[in-house]
Protein backbone atom coordinates (compact mmCIF):
# COMPACT_ATOMS: atom_id res chain seq x y z
CA UNK A 1 0.00 0.00 0.00
CA UNK A 2 1.42 3.11 -1.07
CA UNK A 3 1.65 5.49 2.38
CA UNK A 4 0.09 9.23 2.44
CA UNK A 5 0.15 10.00 6.30
CA UNK A 6 2.59 10.50 8.85
CA UNK A 7 1.65 8.13 12.09
CA UNK A 8 4.64 8.99 13.98
CA UNK A 9 3.93 13.33 13.29
CA UNK A 10 0.55 12.93 14.66
CA UNK A 11 0.70 10.75 17.76
CA UNK A 12 3.06 14.20 18.64
CA UNK A 13 1.25 17.00 17.26
CA UNK A 14 -2.44 15.56 18.73
CA UNK A 15 -1.00 14.90 22.07
CA UNK A 16 0.77 18.83 21.96
CA UNK A 17 -2.72 19.95 20.87
CA UNK A 18 -4.50 18.47 23.99
CA UNK A 19 -1.72 19.39 26.43
CA UNK A 20 -2.55 22.95 25.30
CA UNK A 21 -6.01 22.61 25.60
CA UNK A 22 -6.10 21.45 29.15
CA UNK A 23 -3.77 24.61 30.05
CA UNK A 24 -6.17 27.16 28.38
CA UNK A 25 -9.32 25.87 30.86
CA UNK A 26 -6.71 26.06 34.40
CA UNK A 27 -5.49 22.30 34.13
CA UNK A 28 -8.74 20.80 34.46
CA UNK A 29 -10.85 19.05 30.15
CA UNK A 30 -13.40 16.81 29.77
CA UNK A 31 -12.49 15.77 26.48
CA UNK A 32 -15.54 14.34 24.09
CA UNK A 33 -14.26 11.62 22.08
CA UNK A 34 -16.03 10.70 18.63
CA UNK A 35 -15.73 7.49 16.67
CA UNK A 36 -13.36 4.42 17.41
CA UNK A 37 -10.53 4.86 19.77
CA UNK A 38 -8.91 1.12 20.01
CA UNK A 39 -9.52 0.01 16.61
CA UNK A 40 -10.07 2.72 13.96
CA UNK A 41 -9.90 0.33 10.85
CA UNK A 42 -12.22 3.42 8.63
CA UNK A 43 -9.24 5.88 9.37
CA UNK A 44 -6.66 3.54 8.61
CA UNK A 45 -8.29 2.72 5.25
CA UNK A 46 -8.52 6.36 4.42
CA UNK A 47 -5.46 7.56 5.98
CA UNK A 48 -2.68 4.52 4.48
CA UNK A 49 -0.39 4.93 6.95
CA UNK A 50 -2.63 5.71 9.76
CA UNK A 51 -2.40 2.80 12.60
CA UNK A 52 -5.61 1.37 13.92
CA UNK A 53 -4.40 1.83 17.58
CA UNK A 54 -3.21 5.29 16.70
CA UNK A 55 -5.49 7.10 18.94
CA UNK A 56 -4.58 4.97 22.51
CA UNK A 57 -0.90 5.23 21.49
CA UNK A 58 -1.55 8.91 21.38
CA UNK A 59 -2.99 8.65 24.68
CA UNK A 60 -0.49 6.34 26.48
CA UNK A 61 1.72 9.45 26.11
CA UNK A 62 -1.21 11.26 28.59
CA UNK A 63 -1.80 8.11 30.42
CA UNK A 64 -0.81 9.79 33.74
CA UNK A 65 -2.56 13.07 33.30
CA UNK A 66 -5.96 10.99 32.46
CA UNK A 67 -8.72 8.86 33.15
CA UNK A 68 -12.15 7.39 31.45
CA UNK A 69 -16.08 7.76 32.02
CA UNK A 70 -17.91 5.65 29.73
CA UNK A 71 -21.13 6.69 29.12
CA UNK A 72 -24.37 4.59 28.02
CA UNK A 73 -27.58 5.48 27.03
CA UNK A 74 -30.38 4.24 29.79
CA UNK A 75 -32.55 3.52 26.13
CA UNK A 76 -30.02 1.34 24.91
CA UNK A 77 -29.45 -0.75 27.63
CA UNK A 78 -33.21 -1.43 27.65
CA UNK A 79 -33.35 -2.29 24.02
CA UNK A 80 -30.18 -4.20 23.86
CA UNK A 81 -29.05 -2.22 21.46
CA UNK A 82 -25.43 -4.05 19.61
CA UNK A 83 -22.76 -2.74 18.06
CA UNK A 84 -23.19 -3.29 14.29
CA UNK A 85 -19.51 -4.00 14.01
CA UNK A 86 -19.12 -6.68 17.01
CA UNK A 87 -22.93 -7.90 17.31
CA UNK A 88 -22.28 -7.10 20.93
CA UNK A 89 -24.69 -5.03 23.07
CA UNK A 90 -24.05 -1.74 24.22
CA UNK A 91 -23.70 -2.84 27.67
CA UNK A 92 -21.18 -5.56 27.59
CA UNK A 93 -19.64 -3.16 25.13
CA UNK A 94 -19.17 -1.00 28.13
CA UNK A 95 -17.12 -4.03 29.92
CA UNK A 96 -15.24 -4.95 27.32
CA UNK A 97 -14.35 -1.68 27.00
CA UNK A 98 -13.23 -0.97 30.48
CA UNK A 99 -11.53 -4.32 30.09
CA UNK A 100 -9.39 -2.97 27.03
CA UNK A 101 -8.34 0.19 29.29
CA UNK A 102 -7.46 -1.26 32.29
CA UNK A 103 -5.32 -3.84 30.06
CA UNK A 104 -3.20 -1.06 28.34
CA UNK A 105 -3.15 0.58 31.98
CA UNK A 106 -5.46 3.08 32.06
CA UNK A 107 -7.91 4.41 35.23
CA UNK A 108 -11.64 4.09 34.17
CA UNK A 109 -12.90 6.00 36.60
CA UNK A 110 -16.30 5.06 36.45
CA UNK A 111 -19.69 4.40 33.89
CA UNK A 112 -21.93 6.59 33.35
CA UNK A 113 -25.78 5.93 32.88
CA UNK A 114 -27.75 9.02 30.93
CA UNK A 115 -31.00 9.53 30.10
CA UNK A 116 -31.91 7.55 33.36
CA UNK A 117 -35.95 7.39 33.92
CA UNK A 118 -36.27 4.22 35.88
CA UNK A 119 -35.71 1.39 33.11
CA UNK A 120 -34.99 -1.99 34.75
CA UNK A 121 -32.50 -3.08 32.26
CA UNK A 122 -30.22 0.40 33.36
CA UNK A 123 -31.65 -0.85 37.15
CA UNK A 124 -29.90 -4.23 36.45
CA UNK A 125 -27.31 -3.13 34.76
CA UNK A 126 -25.82 -0.65 37.90
CA UNK A 127 -26.03 -3.73 40.16
CA UNK A 128 -23.97 -5.89 37.70
CA UNK A 129 -21.58 -2.62 38.04
CA UNK A 130 -21.50 -2.44 41.18
CA UNK A 131 -20.48 -6.22 42.04
CA UNK A 132 -17.82 -6.05 39.89
CA UNK A 133 -16.72 -3.50 41.57
CA UNK A 134 -17.19 0.02 39.48
CA UNK A 135 -18.59 3.09 40.10
CA UNK A 136 -21.46 3.99 38.17
CA UNK A 137 -23.37 7.81 38.62
CA UNK A 138 -26.95 8.37 37.19
CA UNK A 139 -27.55 11.03 34.69
CA UNK A 140 -31.68 11.71 34.09
CA UNK A 141 -33.94 12.40 31.14
CA UNK A 142 -34.37 16.02 30.75
CA UNK A 143 -37.28 17.62 29.69
CA UNK A 144 -37.16 20.07 26.46
CA UNK A 145 -33.40 18.73 26.08
CA UNK A 146 -31.42 20.33 24.46
CA UNK A 147 -33.35 23.68 23.55
CA UNK A 148 -34.45 24.25 27.05
CA UNK A 149 -31.56 25.76 27.76
CA UNK A 150 -33.25 27.71 31.14
CA UNK A 151 -33.97 24.53 32.09
CA UNK A 152 -30.89 22.46 31.33
CA UNK A 153 -29.02 24.81 33.34
CA UNK A 154 -30.47 25.02 36.44
CA UNK A 155 -31.10 23.03 39.35
CA UNK A 156 -33.89 20.79 37.80
CA UNK A 157 -31.89 19.83 35.12
CA UNK A 158 -27.60 18.98 35.27
CA UNK A 159 -28.22 19.97 38.86
CA UNK A 160 -30.51 16.60 39.13
CA UNK A 161 -27.42 14.57 37.52
CA UNK A 162 -25.59 12.69 39.96
CA UNK A 163 -21.48 14.54 40.15
CA UNK A 164 -19.12 11.98 38.84
CA UNK A 165 -16.00 12.32 41.42
CA UNK A 166 -13.10 12.73 38.72
CA UNK A 167 -9.11 12.82 40.03
CA UNK A 168 -6.82 14.04 37.10
CA UNK A 169 -6.69 17.14 34.93
CA UNK A 170 -7.97 15.16 31.86
CA UNK A 171 -11.01 13.13 31.59
CA UNK A 172 -11.81 11.03 27.99
CA UNK A 173 -15.53 10.60 27.32
CA UNK A 174 -16.04 7.99 25.93
CA UNK A 175 -19.18 5.05 24.65
CA UNK A 176 -19.99 1.98 22.71
CA UNK A 177 -21.91 3.97 20.17
CA UNK A 178 -23.54 7.40 19.14
CA UNK A 179 -25.87 8.83 20.89
CA UNK A 180 -24.82 7.81 24.66
CA UNK A 181 -24.71 11.19 25.53
CA UNK A 182 -21.09 12.01 26.11
CA UNK A 183 -21.76 15.44 25.33
CA UNK A 184 -23.82 15.90 27.85
CA UNK A 185 -22.21 14.04 30.76
CA UNK A 186 -19.17 17.15 29.45
CA UNK A 187 -21.76 19.58 30.42
CA UNK A 188 -23.35 18.69 33.56
CA UNK A 189 -19.33 17.59 34.84
CA UNK A 190 -18.96 21.36 33.43
CA UNK A 191 -22.23 22.31 35.74
CA UNK A 192 -20.91 20.93 38.54
CA UNK A 193 -17.26 21.87 38.67
CA UNK A 194 -18.38 25.46 38.31
CA UNK A 195 -21.15 25.05 41.16
CA UNK A 196 -18.42 24.09 43.24
CA UNK A 197 -15.98 27.09 42.56
CA UNK A 198 -13.76 24.78 40.00
CA UNK A 199 -12.24 25.84 36.82
CA UNK A 200 -12.85 23.42 33.78
CA UNK A 201 -13.56 22.93 30.20
CA UNK A 202 -14.58 20.78 27.66
CA UNK A 203 -13.45 19.90 24.00
CA UNK A 204 -14.28 17.34 21.58
CA UNK A 205 -11.90 14.83 19.96
CA UNK A 206 -13.32 13.56 16.59
CA UNK A 207 -11.11 12.35 13.33
CA UNK A 208 -13.81 13.03 10.71
CA UNK A 209 -14.65 15.13 8.48
CA UNK A 210 -11.18 16.62 8.37
CA UNK A 211 -11.97 20.54 9.49
CA UNK A 212 -8.93 21.55 7.60
CA UNK A 213 -9.67 19.55 4.07
CA UNK A 214 -11.60 20.94 1.41
CA UNK A 215 -15.65 20.35 1.64
CA UNK A 216 -15.24 17.64 -1.40
CA UNK A 217 -12.00 16.37 -0.64
CA UNK A 218 -12.27 12.05 -1.04
CA UNK A 219 -11.76 11.31 3.10
CA UNK A 220 -14.48 13.96 4.00
CA UNK A 221 -16.89 12.42 1.26
CA UNK A 222 -15.55 8.55 2.57
CA UNK A 223 -16.80 10.02 5.99
CA UNK A 224 -20.46 10.82 4.37
CA UNK A 225 -20.44 7.54 2.61
CA UNK A 226 -19.76 5.66 6.13
CA UNK A 227 -22.50 7.69 7.98
CA UNK A 228 -25.04 7.47 5.43
CA UNK A 229 -26.96 5.42 7.45
CA UNK A 230 -27.08 7.85 10.46
CA UNK A 231 -27.88 11.01 7.59
CA UNK A 232 -24.83 12.76 8.24
CA UNK A 233 -23.56 15.78 5.85
CA UNK A 234 -20.24 17.71 5.82
CA UNK A 235 -20.93 21.56 5.33
CA UNK A 236 -18.88 24.65 5.23
CA UNK A 237 -19.16 25.66 9.51
CA UNK A 238 -21.12 28.94 9.26
CA UNK A 239 -20.08 30.26 12.32
CA UNK A 240 -16.36 29.39 11.77
CA UNK A 241 -16.55 31.52 8.22
CA UNK A 242 -18.51 34.25 10.35
CA UNK A 243 -15.79 34.87 12.92
CA UNK A 244 -12.77 34.15 11.24
CA UNK A 245 -13.40 34.56 7.75
CA UNK A 246 -12.03 31.36 6.91
CA UNK A 247 -13.55 28.42 5.39
CA UNK A 248 -13.54 24.92 7.97
CA UNK A 249 -15.30 21.81 7.41
CA UNK A 250 -17.64 20.33 10.02
CA UNK A 251 -20.96 18.25 9.86
CA UNK A 252 -24.41 19.23 9.94
CA UNK A 253 -25.51 17.72 13.60
CA UNK A 254 -22.54 19.98 15.07
CA UNK A 255 -23.37 22.98 13.19
CA UNK A 256 -26.95 22.88 14.26
CA UNK A 257 -26.28 21.90 17.98
CA UNK A 258 -23.77 24.64 18.29
CA UNK A 259 -26.00 27.65 19.16
CA UNK A 260 -27.47 25.50 21.49
CA UNK A 261 -24.01 24.42 23.10
CA UNK A 262 -22.65 28.01 23.17
CA UNK A 263 -25.92 29.17 25.14
CA UNK A 264 -25.02 26.26 28.08
CA UNK A 265 -21.46 27.32 28.12
CA UNK A 266 -22.44 30.76 28.70
CA UNK A 267 -24.84 29.97 31.61
CA UNK A 268 -21.96 27.81 32.95
CA UNK A 269 -18.98 30.04 32.29
CA UNK A 270 -20.10 33.55 31.84
CA UNK A 271 -18.98 33.26 28.44
CA UNK A 272 -18.17 30.72 25.55
CA UNK A 273 -14.23 29.88 24.73
CA UNK A 274 -15.21 28.84 21.47
CA UNK A 275 -16.92 30.89 18.54
CA UNK A 276 -17.72 27.66 16.00
CA UNK A 277 -17.95 23.88 16.71
CA UNK A 278 -14.59 23.97 14.38
CA UNK A 279 -13.03 25.78 17.69
CA UNK A 280 -14.00 23.17 20.10
CA UNK A 281 -12.21 20.28 18.32
CA UNK A 282 -8.48 19.26 18.79
CA UNK A 283 -8.25 17.13 15.98
CA UNK A 284 -4.71 16.95 14.25
CA UNK A 285 -5.16 14.68 11.39
CA UNK A 286 -5.17 16.98 8.70
CA UNK A 287 -1.59 18.37 9.39
CA UNK A 288 -0.25 15.18 8.90
CA UNK A 289 -0.78 13.91 5.47
CA UNK A 290 1.99 14.44 3.06
CA UNK A 291 0.77 12.29 0.08
CA UNK A 292 -2.57 13.91 -1.09
CA UNK A 293 -2.46 11.58 -3.72
CA UNK A 294 -1.87 8.13 -1.92
CA UNK A 295 -5.01 8.87 0.44
CA UNK A 296 -7.70 10.04 -2.28
CA UNK A 297 -7.15 7.04 -4.19
CA UNK A 298 -7.29 4.87 -0.92
CA UNK A 299 -10.52 7.22 0.05
CA UNK A 300 -12.49 6.55 -3.04
CA UNK A 301 -11.57 2.73 -2.47
CA UNK A 302 -13.35 3.04 0.94
CA UNK A 303 -16.69 5.05 -0.71
CA UNK A 304 -16.96 1.65 -3.13
CA UNK A 305 -16.37 -0.39 -0.18
CA UNK A 306 -19.32 1.31 1.56
CA UNK A 307 -21.23 1.34 -1.33
CA UNK A 308 -21.26 -2.59 -2.07
CA UNK A 309 -21.79 -2.82 1.68
CA UNK A 310 -25.12 -0.88 1.60
CA UNK A 311 -26.56 -3.14 -1.41
CA UNK A 312 -25.78 -5.77 1.00
CA UNK A 313 -27.20 -4.70 3.92
CA UNK A 314 -30.54 -3.76 1.87
CA UNK A 315 -30.39 -7.03 0.25
CA UNK A 316 -29.84 -8.65 3.67
CA UNK A 317 -33.22 -6.66 5.13
CA UNK A 318 -30.93 -4.52 7.28
CA UNK A 319 -30.98 -0.46 5.28
CA UNK A 320 -32.66 1.52 3.90
CA UNK A 321 -32.66 1.77 0.07
CA UNK A 322 -31.81 5.99 0.54
CA UNK A 323 -28.42 4.66 2.20
CA UNK A 324 -27.29 3.64 -0.90
CA UNK A 325 -28.77 6.03 -2.80
CA UNK A 326 -26.70 8.98 -0.84
CA UNK A 327 -23.59 6.77 -1.33
CA UNK A 328 -24.08 6.82 -5.37
CA UNK A 329 -24.45 10.33 -5.73
CA UNK A 330 -21.51 10.92 -3.34
CA UNK A 331 -19.88 8.54 -6.11
CA UNK A 332 -20.92 10.69 -9.10
CA UNK A 333 -19.49 13.59 -7.24
CA UNK A 334 -16.04 12.23 -6.56
CA UNK A 335 -16.39 10.23 -9.84
CA UNK A 336 -15.76 6.71 -8.85
CA UNK A 337 -16.72 3.82 -10.69
CA UNK A 338 -16.39 -0.12 -9.86
CA UNK A 339 -13.10 0.05 -11.91
CA UNK A 340 -11.27 1.46 -9.64
CA UNK A 341 -10.71 -2.20 -7.84
CA UNK A 342 -9.88 -4.72 -10.06
CA UNK A 343 -10.87 -7.40 -8.32
CA UNK A 344 -14.89 -6.68 -8.66
CA UNK A 345 -14.26 -7.25 -12.81
CA UNK A 346 -12.22 -10.05 -12.17
CA UNK A 347 -14.59 -12.07 -9.99
CA UNK A 348 -17.87 -11.50 -11.87
CA UNK A 349 -15.79 -12.92 -15.15
CA UNK A 350 -14.69 -15.89 -13.37
CA UNK A 351 -18.27 -16.68 -12.03
CA UNK A 352 -19.51 -16.22 -15.54
CA UNK A 353 -17.00 -18.48 -16.66
CA UNK A 354 -17.54 -21.30 -14.23
CA UNK A 355 -21.39 -20.76 -14.02
CA UNK A 356 -20.57 -21.00 -9.83
CA UNK A 357 -19.89 -18.24 -7.21
CA UNK A 358 -16.05 -17.12 -7.36
CA UNK A 359 -14.11 -14.51 -5.92
CA UNK A 360 -10.95 -12.03 -6.46
CA UNK A 361 -8.42 -10.31 -4.71
CA UNK A 362 -6.18 -7.24 -5.14
CA UNK A 363 -2.27 -8.71 -4.14
CA UNK A 364 0.26 -5.94 -2.62
CA UNK A 365 1.95 -6.83 -6.03
CA UNK A 366 -1.13 -5.24 -7.54
CA UNK A 367 -1.54 -8.90 -9.27
CA UNK A 368 -5.02 -10.27 -9.48
CA UNK A 369 -5.77 -13.47 -8.38
CA UNK A 370 -9.63 -15.44 -8.15
CA UNK A 371 -10.81 -18.41 -6.64
CA UNK A 372 -14.09 -20.49 -7.88
CA UNK A 373 -16.50 -22.79 -6.24
CA UNK A 374 -15.13 -26.54 -6.15
CA UNK A 375 -16.25 -29.60 -4.73
CA UNK A 376 -14.33 -29.77 -1.97
CA UNK A 377 -13.89 -25.44 -1.61
CA UNK A 378 -15.90 -22.59 -1.37
CA UNK A 379 -14.85 -19.24 -3.58
CA UNK A 380 -13.63 -18.16 -0.27
CA UNK A 381 -11.51 -20.59 0.61
CA UNK A 382 -10.26 -21.27 -2.45
CA UNK A 383 -9.00 -17.71 -3.30
CA UNK A 384 -7.35 -17.48 0.29
CA UNK A 385 -5.09 -20.21 -1.63
CA UNK A 386 -4.03 -19.21 -4.62
CA UNK A 387 -3.15 -15.85 -3.56
CA UNK A 388 -1.35 -17.36 -0.59
CA UNK A 389 0.31 -19.15 -3.84
CA UNK A 390 0.88 -16.13 -5.84
CA UNK A 391 2.42 -14.30 -3.07
CA UNK A 392 4.69 -17.16 -2.19
CA UNK A 393 6.10 -18.08 -6.12
CA UNK A 394 4.19 -21.63 -5.85
CA UNK A 395 2.82 -22.46 -9.19
CA UNK A 396 -0.97 -22.25 -9.53
CA UNK A 397 -1.55 -26.25 -10.09
CA UNK A 398 0.52 -27.19 -6.97
CA UNK A 399 -2.20 -28.60 -4.68
CA UNK A 400 -1.36 -27.32 -0.74
CA UNK A 401 -3.87 -29.59 0.95
CA UNK A 402 -4.09 -32.99 -0.66
CA UNK A 403 -7.82 -34.24 -1.45
CA UNK A 404 -7.22 -37.20 0.69
CA UNK A 405 -6.71 -34.45 3.42
CA UNK A 406 -9.63 -32.49 2.89
CA UNK A 407 -12.19 -35.47 1.85
CA UNK A 408 -12.52 -36.44 4.93
CA UNK A 409 -13.29 -33.17 6.45
CA UNK A 410 -15.90 -32.87 4.35
CA UNK A 411 -17.18 -36.00 5.49
CA UNK A 412 -17.05 -35.19 8.84
CA UNK A 413 -19.24 -32.13 8.38
CA UNK A 414 -22.16 -33.15 6.52
CA UNK A 415 -22.29 -36.88 8.39
CA UNK A 416 -21.47 -35.98 11.78
CA UNK A 417 -21.83 -32.02 12.22
CA UNK A 418 -25.23 -32.01 10.23
CA UNK A 419 -24.24 -29.57 7.92
CA UNK A 420 -25.76 -29.47 4.40
CA UNK A 421 -22.54 -27.48 2.44
CA UNK A 422 -19.54 -30.44 2.45
CA UNK A 423 -17.12 -27.63 1.28
CA UNK A 424 -14.92 -25.94 2.92
CA UNK A 425 -15.11 -22.58 4.78
CA UNK A 426 -11.88 -19.64 5.11
CA UNK A 427 -10.91 -21.02 8.61
CA UNK A 428 -11.43 -24.61 7.94
CA UNK A 429 -9.20 -24.58 4.76
CA UNK A 430 -6.73 -22.01 6.82
CA UNK A 431 -6.49 -25.34 9.62
CA UNK A 432 -5.79 -27.56 6.88
CA UNK A 433 -3.27 -25.63 5.19
CA UNK A 434 -1.11 -25.26 8.81
CA UNK A 435 -1.21 -29.04 9.21
CA UNK A 436 0.04 -29.68 6.17
CA UNK A 437 2.53 -27.41 6.99
CA UNK A 438 4.53 -29.47 9.65
CA UNK A 439 5.27 -32.13 6.41
CA UNK A 440 4.70 -30.02 3.17
CA UNK A 441 7.56 -27.18 2.64
CA UNK A 442 5.23 -25.43 0.00
CA UNK A 443 2.41 -25.10 2.42
CA UNK A 444 5.11 -23.72 5.09
CA UNK A 445 5.83 -20.89 2.65
CA UNK A 446 2.71 -20.53 1.44
CA UNK A 447 1.80 -19.86 5.25
CA UNK A 448 3.95 -17.78 5.63
CA UNK A 449 2.58 -15.20 3.50
CA UNK A 450 -1.02 -14.69 5.36
CA UNK A 451 0.18 -11.16 7.45
CA UNK A 452 0.82 -9.96 3.80
CA UNK A 453 -2.78 -10.22 2.74
CA UNK A 454 -3.89 -7.41 4.91
CA UNK A 455 -4.85 -4.58 3.80
CA UNK A 456 -5.77 -6.63 0.11
CA UNK A 457 -9.26 -6.02 -1.17
CA UNK A 458 -11.42 -9.05 -2.42
CA UNK A 459 -14.58 -9.06 -4.05
CA UNK A 460 -16.94 -11.98 -4.46
CA UNK A 461 -20.19 -12.75 -6.73
CA UNK A 462 -22.26 -13.64 -4.22
CA UNK A 463 -22.87 -12.65 -0.30
CA UNK A 464 -20.29 -14.25 1.96
CA UNK A 465 -21.13 -16.87 4.71
CA UNK A 466 -20.46 -14.98 8.44
CA UNK A 467 -17.99 -17.63 8.76
CA UNK A 468 -15.90 -16.54 5.96
CA UNK A 469 -16.59 -12.88 6.20
CA UNK A 470 -15.33 -13.06 9.57
CA UNK A 471 -12.26 -15.05 8.93
CA UNK A 472 -11.30 -12.56 5.64
CA UNK A 473 -12.01 -9.40 8.24
CA UNK A 474 -8.83 -11.15 11.16
CA UNK A 475 -6.87 -10.92 8.38
CA UNK A 476 -7.39 -7.47 7.44
CA UNK A 477 -9.02 -7.90 4.33
CA UNK A 478 -10.89 -5.28 2.84
CA UNK A 479 -14.18 -7.47 1.31
CA UNK A 480 -17.36 -6.25 -0.82
CA UNK A 481 -20.04 -8.79 -2.13
CA UNK A 482 -22.44 -8.51 -4.97
CA UNK A 483 -26.02 -7.90 -3.41
CA UNK A 484 -27.06 -11.80 -3.94
CA UNK A 485 -26.90 -15.05 -2.34
CA UNK A 486 -25.75 -18.48 -3.83
CA UNK A 487 -29.36 -20.19 -3.28
CA UNK A 488 -32.49 -19.10 -3.09
CA UNK A 489 -34.18 -19.65 0.22
CA UNK A 490 -35.18 -18.01 3.16
CA UNK A 491 -32.86 -18.48 5.79
CA UNK A 492 -28.98 -17.48 5.50
CA UNK A 493 -27.15 -18.47 8.48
Amino acid sequence: MRLGFDNERYLSLQSDCIRKRIDQFGGKLYLELGGKLFDDYHASRVLPGFEPDSKIRMFSQLKEELEIIISINAGDIEKNKKRGDLGITYDDDVLRLTDAFRSLGFLVGSVCITQYNGQRGADAFMKRLNSLGIKCYLHYTIEGYPYNVKKIVSEEGYGRNEYIETSRPLVLVTAPGPGSGKMATCLSQLYHEYKRGRKAGYAKFETFPIWNLPLKHPVNIAYEAATADLDDMNMIDPFHLEAYGKTAVNYNRDVEVFPVLKAMMERILGHSPYQSPTDMGVNMVGFCIFDDEAVCHASKLEVLRRYYQAQVAIRQGEAAETQRDKIELLMQKAEISSELCPAIKAALQKADETDAPAGAMVLPTHAVVTGKTSSLLGPSAALLLNALKALAGIDEEVKLISPQTLEPICKLKTENLQNRNPRLHSDEVLIALSISSVTDPNAAKALEQLKKLHGCDAHFSVILSSVDEKTYKKLGINVTCEPKYQIRKLYHG
